[in-house]
């Protein structure tokens, strides 16, 4: 027997009946409102500077940049002494003036430190200059506290969310309706249809701004976490590429290890039984590294990979290499400087598709430049510098539909060797890549294979 159980989310009714959805709507939405306009209506939350780093900010002198952060203080502030100066107009600059002007510039600067606050102030400072105005003229709001009310409505529509924005314009509506049929009797005219309807174009229009922001948050965000992954996946892809050539060069090593513990035992007359079992299992560990090995390539192997017939690359291929890019049109010399000599197999390939890499990325990104290859055989190590010029034609280089693989295959062979690897624009506008793969010095005997 299975026994679920339910659990009931709204308070239920008398004798314990449940809500009906129509309660429940009305709950969440005064929850809403509570939410939105009471808690902590009147908290701290000054308006932060501007950002200037768009295209118009960068173009203004430093000193205007910094000035230019404080552009939307300064527009509210504005906008709040526009009211204050329609507020003294209505009394000649009396204390009712005065007052009046008061009224409808506090709500509009405490936009900027306590949005939520300003609004029911200006609710209150609105009603004071109704007040003190007298009898005759617009009701419920005067000419400045309009502004004022309008302005606040604005502000706090643009610091908050799209419900907050319909909560004021609703409580706006009702402030209006009560006014206009309870306390309306000896003013002219009503203005509270002139300011619905004012406040629901201006609320829209912030409305379908702040939608459209967060729309563009969101595309950035998504294109973020996929140029992420796409960067994550070119990694691994490299990744695999280099295990992929690296196993021919281990395999290789593995069986040159395998066959002379083999034929070590036939080079020596009546070899001692331990020295017999000492080969037999470093044979056997070679062969089983081998059998791991290939376990492993299988993992890492694409679907629709094929194994190279033709040995992996070396240093000994660069002059077929050469010859087949300047069959494509890009002129490249090569030079080598040290005394030439025979380096680990994984040092060679790497180097090998490091210098490939280079030059395909020359002919992608730089058509018709010329390009120098050096190599130097040092001490420590083998230095790389792949050096290409500027392109003839710039205006004419189309954007490349490649992955961008290239730099960081080179950065993860690179980095499998414990080498250096800097790239740039060179002096005279071409591109430039340096690598340094070290080579420790050879030490033992080495047997015949």
């Amino acid at each position: 027997m299975t026994q679920t159980t339910h659990t009931q989310t709204t308070p239920p009714g008398p004798a314990g009946r449940p809500r009906s959805p129509e309660f429940r709507f009305a709950a969440d939405a005064l929850r809403g409102l509570r939410q939105d306009l009471f808690q902590n209506a009147f908290a701290y939350r000054p308006l932060p500077l501007m950002s200037v780093d768009g295209p118009l900010a960068r173009r203004l002198p430093r000193l205007m940049r910094e000035y230019a952060a404080w552009a939307p203080h300064a527009t509210v502030a504005a906008a709040g002494t526009l009211a204050a100066l329609v507020g003294l107009t209505d009394d000649e600059v009396g204390i009712r003036g005065l007052l009046s002007a008061m009224l409808a510039l506090i709500p509009v600067l405490l936009t900027l430190v306590r949005p939520k606050g300003a609004l029911w102030l200006s609710f209150a400072g609105t009603t004071a200059t109704a007040i003190i105005g007298g009898a005759g003229g617009s009701w419920p709001w005067l000419p400045s506290s309009f502004i004022s009310h309008l302005v606040v409505l604005t502000v706090v529509a643009i610091r908050t969310r799209p419900r907050t924005a319909a909560w004021t314009w609703l409580l706006t509506a009702a402030y209006g309706f009560f006014a206009q049929t309870g306390l309306g009797w000896g003013y002219d005219a009503s203005d509270t249809g002139a300011m619905l309807f004012l406040s629901a174009l201006i609320l829209l229009i912030v409305t379908v701004w702040h939608i459209r922001r967060e729309a563009r948050q969101e595309m950035t965000a998504q294109q973020t976490v996929t140029e992420h992954e796409r960067s994550r996946r070119t990694l691994l892809e490299e990744r695999s590429t280099i295990a992929r050539e690296l196993h021919d060069v281990v395999a290789h090593h593995m069986s040159v290890v395998a066959i002379q513990a083999e034929a070590a035992p036939y080079r020596v007359e009546n070899p001692p039984e331990e020295l017999e079992k000492a080969f037999v299992t470093i044979r056997e560990n070679a062969v089983a590294a081998l059998t791991e090995l290939r376990r492993v390539l299988g993992v890492v192997r694409a679907e629709n990979y094929e194994a190279p017939d033709a040995p992996q690359p070396t240093l000994a291929d660069l002059d077929a290499l050469l010859g087949n890019v300047r069959q494509a049109g890009l002129t490249v010399d090569k030079a080598v400087t040290g005394a030439v000599r025979e380096l680990p197999q994984g040092v060679e390939l790497s180097a090998y598709r490091i210098v490939q890499e280079a030059l395909s990325n020359t002919l992608r990104h730089a058509p018709g430049a010329s390009a120098r290859v050096e190599i130097g055989y040092v001490l420590g190590g083998l230095g790389l510098r792949i050096v290409n010029g500027p392109p003839p034609a710039p205006h004419l280089i189309k954007p490349s539909p490649g992955a961008g693989h290239g730099l960081t295959g080179m950065r993860e062979r690179v980095s499998m060797l414990n080498g250096e690897m800097a790239t740039g624009r060179a002096e005279d506008g071409g591109y430039e890549v340096t690598v340094f793969l070290p080579v420790p010095p050879a030490t033992g005997i080495e047997g015949d294979a």
